[in-house]
C-alpha cells in the first residue's frame, strides 16, 4: 500500500487531461494507478495509500459518474482508510466550488487528510456548444495538475503523507 490512486471522470476531456497530467508527473516520483471512476472499486480504494480525484463540475455538483463511484465505495471502505492523503481537481466552466465542496464533504466522512486545497481549472465554457464541446486544456492550465501529481507521488513515496 504505497501507491497513489488517481480516479477521474470526464465527459468532454478536461478532467481526463488533468488526471493524465497528474499521472505522468506522479509516475516519475513513485507508484501510481489511473482509473476511470466507472472502473474503480472498493479493492482499488483499499489498496491505495493516497488519492487524487479529478472530475468536472456539472450543474454546480460533482459529475454523476464520480458521485456514483463514491456511492458504490463509500460504506464498504468507511473506517478503513482514515488518515490517508487526498487532493482533488475540478474542471469547471465557471466556478467549480460546488463540486469541490461536495467532494470535500465525502472525503471528510472518510476521514481523509486533505494535502492541498481543491485545484479548479476554469474553462470558461458558458454556452451549450462550449459546455458540450471536447476540451483542449493548455499547457499552462495543466501545469498545476502536473505539480500536484508530482507532489502527491513524491510525498507518498517518501512517507511524508
Amino acid at each position: 500500500m504505497t501507491h497513489l490512486l488517481i480516479i477521474y471522470h470526464s465527459r468532454t476531456g478536461g478532467a481526463r487531461q488533468m488526471a493524465e497530467a497528474a499521472y505522468s508527473a506522479a509516475a516519475a516520483e513513485g507508484a501510481v494507478r489511473l482509473l476511470r471512476a466507472e472502473e474503480a472499486g472498493v479493492e482499488d480504494v483499499l489498496a491505495a495509500a493516497g488519492y487524487l480525484f479529478a472530475a468536472p463540475e456539472n450543474l454546480g455538483s460533482l459529475s454523476g459518474a464520480m458521485k456514483e463511484f463514491f456511492d458504490r465505495c463509500y460504506y464498504p471502505v468507511l473506517g478503513q482508510i482514515e488518515g490517508r492523503a487526498y487532493a482533488q481537481m475540478i474542471c469547471a466552466g465557471s466556478d467549480g466550488t460546488g463540486a469541490a465542496r461536495q467532494l470535500t464533504r465525502i472525503a471528510t466522512g472518510w476521514r481523509l487528510k486533505e494535502v492541498q486545497e481543491a485545484l479548479i481549472v476554469n474553462t470558461r465554457a458558458q454556452t451549450a456548444e462550449a459546455i458540450l464541446a471536447e476540451k483542449h486544456l493548455s499547457t499552462a492550465a495543466l501545469a498545476p495538475c502536473r505539480e500536484l501529481g508530482a507532489a502527491l507521488g513524491a510525498g507518498l513515496a517518501l512517507g511524508v503523507f
